[in-house]
């Protein structure tokens, strides 16, 4: 696994490229060349409608992406329209039955998931994490390559305590940098964003008290200026020297941000492909049954050597019954593809493949959707 950008376009190309010329291959075998495939895919229905509506996190829309040619390539003539408003608008238009399944950085709260039955006829919808990804601490600031933050230095800097780059805090985790007095300008989203709950769950577990602005799908900080969705904070960083914020890796690689290290107690750890596997191999599931909602708090908080711990798990929200029938066999299709041909290209793009376990427990999942009324 390469966590690499090289170009959503590139990447979308190549997975389309691949895929397009296994498309006449036995339907219960993913692409070849894929270390994390599962060994027994279950094959693909392709009968129900052809095109399917989506909405929500924007962390995930480039991996939609290249899941939906690895869907068209096996399901001719399928589509799926995914618009990446962020993961609050996708739970709403969810709910309200606007679109066939939601995407989001967070699992269901509470009172999400009691809509969300309703919106399902009565039966409980499902949270299917399908797209995993490092969540970078990207910054701008000239003359500083190289950059280590802590788990409590960075909640200080999001709310505002520290407010310089040469602060002693930065400092003392930075020893030979010339760390400049420039101010430090907090870029937050200003949408309702999983990205922002999950970073602020991270800061409350790894800060040691220094965050005490609780989680959300909200900023809670106080401070900064907020641009909307990952797209818009990376480029707003980008174009303001002396900027922080919290965004996908894939967003701060297009940009040319510097992306800090992470000090989880057990010395700085670098974000590749090694410390985000070790992190998503710890990650624990929280929910019961086909639901697989995860607990990332030990992964948040965690002092093991080399373990990246700022990672984020976006679902698929889904009906677990109360599709009609041609609805419930294209969202099956869709997600049985993105769980296995889909994820041989997904590190070019950004992200990380599905270990092989887990990816086993998804497809259990997705196979447990009911097929439908007629």
């Amino acid at each position: 696994m390469k966590l690499q950008r090289h170009g959503v376009a590139l990447a979308i190309a190549a997975a389309g490229a691949l895929l397009l010329s296994a498309c006449g291959s036995d339907p219960t075998t993913t692409a070849s060349g894929s270390s994390s495939a599962a060994t027994n895919s279950p094959a693909v229905d392709c009968s129900g409608k052809q095109s399917l509506n989506a909405e929500g996190s924007s962390a995930q829309k480039n991996a939609i992406d290249v899941f939906t040619q690895a869907y068209q390539a096996k399901c001719q003539g399928a589509n799926i329209a995914y618009n990446p408003t962020g993961s609050g608008a996708g739970i709403k238009q969810f709910t309200a039955g606007l679109v066939d399944f939601g995407g989001s950085d967070s699992a269901l709260k509470e009172s999400e998931a009691q809509a969300a039955a309703a919106r399902c006829q009565g039966n409980p919808a499902w949270n299917l994490p399908l797209v995993f990804g490092p969540v970078a601490l990207a910054y701008n600031l000239d003359g500083v390559e190289k950059l280590t933050l802590s788990g409590e230095v960075a909640a200080k800097i999001f709310n505002g305590t520290i407010k310089t780059w040469n602060d002693p805090a930065i400092a003392a985790l930075n020893s030979g940098v010339n760390l400049p007095s420039t101010p430090i300008n907090v870029v937050f989203r200003s949408d309702e964003s999983g990205t922002t709950d999950n970073v602020q769950k991270y800061l409350e577990a790894a800060s040691k008290g220094a965050w005490t602005q609780g989680a959300g799908k909200k900023f809670n900080g106080g401070v900064g200026s907020g641009a909307e969705k990952s797209a818009g904070v990376a480029k707003a960083v980008a174009g303001a020297p002396g900027s922080i914020t919290y965004v996908e890796l894939a967003f701060a690689q297009d940009n040319k941000l510097g992306i800090a290290q992470i000090d989880n107690g057990s010395g700085a750890v670098v974000l590749n492909d090694e410390s985000v596997g070790k992190a998503i191999e710890a990650a624990k599931i929280k929910g019961t049954g086909n639901d697989l909602a995860l607990d990332l708090n030990s992964v948040y908080g965690t002092t093991a050597a080399g373990e990246y711990p700022l990672i984020l798990a976006t679902y698929e929200i889904v009906c677990s019954k109360g599709y009609d029938a041609d609805t419930a066999k294209a969202v099956k299709a869709f997600l049985t593809v993105a769980a296995t041909d889909g994820q041989a290209n997904l590190a070019e793009a950004g992200y990380a493949k599905l270990p092989a376990a887990f990816q086993q427990k998804l497809l259990t999942s997705i196979q447990a959707i009911d097929s439908g009324s007629q």
